[in-house]
C-alpha cells in the first residue's frame, strides 16, 4: 500500500504556495474573474475549502458524508457551484481562514488514518494517498486559474509527478466516461519533468505512445488548456484519441478550455 506521507507533504507545499498568492489581496482582487466561467478568485478558493471539508467528513464521519452525497444526488448539476457560491459570499478574511482550517484538518485526518483504510467519496472509495493526490491535483489546477486572474506566472515543480501518475492511471476512466471503448493495450508515456527528469510509464515497446512535458500533460488532464495549445505528441490512434478526452478528475466529461484565440 502506498505511504501517503510524500504526497501529503507535497499537498501542503502546493497549498502554501497558493495561500501566499492570495494572502493580502484586496476585495477587488478577490472578485476578479478567472478562466472558469462565472467563477472569481473567491469562488476558486471557496471550492477548495468546500472540498477539503467534504474530504474531512469522508475520513472522520461517514454518516455525515453520506448526507452530503444525498445532497449532491438531489442537485447533481448545481451542487459544486452552489458550494462555491456560498463560500465566495463570505468576507475574504473569513474565506481564507476557513480554507486554512479545512486543509489543516484534512492533513491531520489523513496522517492519522489507519494503514490500508479506504474512504467513501462521490466516486469510488479512496485510500489516503489517493485522496491526497486528488486534493493536490485540484489545488494545483484551481491555483492556475487564480494565478491567471491575478496575472501571476506559475512556476512548475516536480510536485506534478503525483498529477502525472493520476492522469496516467485514469486513462481507462477517461475513455469510459466519454462512452468510448477502453484500449486493450497499455500505452507508453514519456514526460520531461520540470527539473529535467524523464518520467516513464508503460512498456517500452508499446505501439501507442505519448511524449512531451509533464507540465503540458498536467494541463491537459486537468483540462486547463486545449490540446492544440500544448506540445504533447501522440503516436497511435488510441493514444491520439486519449489526448482528446483525457481527464484526471471524477465526474462527467468536462467542457475543457477552448484553443487560444477562439471564443469560449
Amino acid at each position: 500500500m502506498a505511504d501517503p506521507t510524500p504526497v501529503l507533504d507535497d499537498l501542503r507545499a502546493e497549498s502554501d504556495e497558493l495561500d501566499r498568492l492570495v494572502t493580502g489581496l484586496g476585495a477587488a482582487q478577490w472578485a476578479l474573474p478567472t478562466p472558469a466561467p462565472g467563477w472569481t478568485v473567491a469562488h476558486q478558493i471557496a471550492h477548495l475549502a468546500w472540498t477539503d471539508r467534504s474530504s474531512v467528513l469522508a475520513v472522520t464521519d461517514r454518516d455525515a458524508f453520506a448526507r452530503e452525497v444525498e445532497k449532491a444526488l438531489a442537485a447533481p448539476g448545481d451542487f459544486v457551484d452552489n458550494g462555491a457560491e456560498e463560500g465566495a459570499a463570505q468576507p475574504p478574511g473569513q474565506l481564507l481562514a476557513d480554507w486554512r482550517t479545512g486543509r489543516d484538518a484534512l492533513q491531520q485526518a489523513l496522517r492519522a488514518a489507519p494503514a490500508g483504510a479506504r474512504f467513501p467519496w462521490y466516486g469510488p472509495p479512496m485510500a489516503a494517498a489517493s485522496m491526497a493526490t486528488a486534493r493536490l491535483m485540484e489545488t494545483w489546477a484551481h491555483g492556475l486559474d487564480v494565478a491567471d486572474a491575478l496575472g501571476a506566472e506559475p512556476v512548475p515543480t516536480d510536485r506534478l509527478r503525483h498529477i502525472v501518475r493520476l492522469g496516467v492511471r485514469t486513462r481507462d476512466f477517461a475513455f469510459g466516461v466519454h462512452g468510448l471503448p477502453t484500449p486493450f493495450e497499455e500505452f507508453r508515456v514519456e514526460l520531461r519533468s520540470p527539473s529535467g527528469q524523464l518520467w516513464t510509464y508503460g512498456p517500452e515497446d508499446a505501439a501507442d505512445r505519448v511524449t512531451g512535458s509533464a507540465y503540458d500533460f498536467c494541463l491537459l488532464v486537468t483540462q486547463r488548456a486545449h490540446r492544440a495549445d500544448l506540445g504533447l505528441r501522440a503516436e497511435g490512434p488510441d493514444a491520439d484519441r486519449w489526448l482528446d478526452v483525457a481527464q484526471a478528475f471524477a465526474g462527467p466529461p468536462g467542457s475543457g478550455r477552448p484553443p487560444k484565440g477562439t471564443a469560449s
